[in-house]
């Protein structure tokens, strides 16, 4: 007989900080003699006020992107540019080799492609018909040889 109690809800910041504690060490066991996952942000900000970020991880040759933005009037100056540039060396600054991100075709793919990021795959409708989920990938450096 089971006995849990499944309960359903919304933004839940303790949950999902033990479900990160719980993988983080089932991951690190699996992954001996790798560099822990990290959390890696970079931001902007202009007389103490939040104008872009760029937020995500770095473990073994990989870092990801979890979300980057900037605000409306800085778009388009380079900011985003040169935070992502700051992500990317850090990364690699870490043993990095590529770094990965996704983005809704109505965010930012574009911006991304031309720093150089390719796509790799594509959910096509989602997160409704008419928009795509664009997965991209950026090589840093050539891994090392086995």
């Amino acid at each position: 007989m089971r006995d849990e109690r499944i309960v359903i809800g919304n933004a839940d910041a303790a949950l999902d900080q033990r479900l990160n504690d719980e993988l983080t060490r089932f991951n690190v066991a699996a992954t001996p003699g790798v560099t822990p996952p990290e959390e890696l942000t970079v931001k902007a900000e202009h007389e103490g006020e939040l104008i872009a970020g760029v937020s995500g991880w770095t473990w073994g040759q990989a870092a990801g992107i979890g979300m980057t933005w900037v605000r409306e009037d800085r778009r388009g100056t380079g900011l985003g540019a040169t935070l992502m540039e700051a992500f990317e060396s850090q990364a690699a600054d870490k043993g990095c080799t590529h770094v990965f991100v996704t983005s809704f075709t109505f965010q930012a793919p574009a911006f991304y492609k031309g720093l150089g990021y390719e796509e790799i795959f594509r959910w096509e409708w989602v997160p409704t018909l008419g928009r795509d989920d664009v997965h991209m990938r950026k090589q840093l450096r050539r891994p090392p040889s086995l």
